[in-house]
């Protein structure tokens, strides 16, 4: 690694659990180091609304609470809004974001009904009726928090059964706050000034009709915020960032951790795990 002179030693982009923890570790290690984040410190703990699975917390814990680049030939180049900053190394921390449904109504109602987390949002329905898009773990995590609010939660799934894991379905399907509606897809938000129903289709029947509701969460999958890296490192097709076990990418001195990583599990642990991992290689290159 090069000792020509750069603003900080490392830079880490994202202050989720996978940033935070990578700058515990580079700070520990005497490294010069700043995290640059778009919104705050914690991504998506900050609208994930309970932590049941992270060790050390056997109750669970809120999850608010827990917590452009490229390359040159001898340092990283990090474009911001307002500077252009370098460092020796640099580590992608930048997580994921969710997948919007792509149903015509859906950006003409976000914010006004339509929304894609229920922590942040569910308390402007409180006592509604809603509905769920989805059927995997997020979209059960996030109904379960609804029916504490809301009169009722309704889940819209595209097939007759659910994907979540089934301690999260059976407490699904024992709430009595809870309904489903099996094999239909989302065709299009309807309302005037606020979102008043979904367009919903049977698609067994091909039967197309209203479904009232005050609000609609969105859970359909989850995307690596990483489309600034193109052309840098090698990516899947979903935009994961290849790495080693190190959380070494193909380009010398530059690191991928959390969800914005290949084969990453997605978990609050395994982020931490993986911005350690990161700091400590980013620290030991730095060495050599």
């Amino acid at each position: 690694m090069t000792t020509s002179a750069t603003d900080y030693d490392t830079i880490i982009l994202g202050a989720g659990a996978a940033g935070l923890a990578a700058g515990l570790y580079t700070t520990r290690a005497m490294l010069k180091t700043l995290i640059i984040e778009q919104l705050g410190p914690g991504g998506q703990l900050l609208i994930t609304d309970e932590i049941e699975n992270y060790p050390g917390f056997p109750r669970g814990r809120e999850g608010p609470g827990t917590g452009d680049d490229d390359g040159a030939a001898d340092h990283a180049v990090v474009h911001t809004d307002d500077r252009t900053l370098t460092a020796k190394s640099l580590i992608i921390a930048t997580g994921g974001s969710h997948n919007k449904l792509g149903a015509s109504g859906e950006d003409e109602f976000s914010g006004r009904g339509v929304s894609y987390c229920a922590v942040c949002d569910g308390n402007f329905f409180r006592g509604q009726d809603v509905v769920v898009v989805g059927g995997g773990d997020a979209a059960m995590d996030e109904g379960h928090y609804l029916t504490g609010i809301v009169n009722s939660v309704t889940y819209i799934h595209r097939r007759d059964e659910l994907r979540a894991t089934k301690v999260l379905q059976e407490r699904a399907f024992n709430n009595d706050k809870v309904k489903f509606l099996w094999s239909h897809v989302v065709e299009e938000f309807v309302g005037n000034e606020a979102l008043e129903a979904a367009r919903v289709k049977n698609l067994k029947t091909e039967e197309i009709y209203d479904y009232n509701t005050a609000a609609a969460f969105i859970y359909v999958g989850f995307h690596p915020n990483t489309e600034y890296l193109k052309g840098l490192v090698e990516m899947d097709a979903l935009g994961h960032v290849y790495t080693d076990i190190h959380m070494r990418t193909g380009v010398p001195g530059l690191y991928a951790c959390g969800d914005a990583r290949a084969d990453s599990t997605r978990q609050l642990g395994a982020a931490v795990g993986d911005g350690i991992t990161a700091a400590l290689t980013a620290y030991h290159d730095l060495q050599e």
